[in-house]
């Protein structure tokens, strides 16, 4: 028998992956955010995806070598999310969580 935690994640496994995909975090925020194993991940998901643009704002007034680094950045630390979400696990992105943590649906 599952408890009522492993149930969330498991349900919640294919739109918390959602989450860090870019403009598609916006999916799992809008389905499921009932589901707090997809609403921690989808939060984190859609503060990176905010922070792509940015770069890709900076990139237009700087420069390609800020794209290039931020992408870089953003990428490893998306592919970080997507690996605890297949791993059924939350994760507490650094400086990501906390401003996460601050956005209210």
């Amino acid at each position: 028998m599952l408890s009522n935690e492993e149930n969330q994640i498991i349900e919640g496994k294919m739109f918390a992956l959602l989450s860090y995909l870019s403009i598609f975090c916006i999916i799992p925020l809008v389905l499921k955010k009932e589901n707090p194993f997809v609403l921690a991940h989808g939060k984190q998901g859609l503060v990176i995806f905010v922070a792509q643009v940015g770069i890709f704002v900076i990139h237009i007034v700087l420069g390609s070598l800020f794209l290039r680094l931020g992408f870089f950045v953003f990428g490893i630390l998306s592919l970080m999310g997507i690996i605890h979400v297949l791993r059924g696990r939350y994760i507490k992105i650094p400086v990501i969580y906390e401003i996460a943590q601050k956005i209210i649906l």
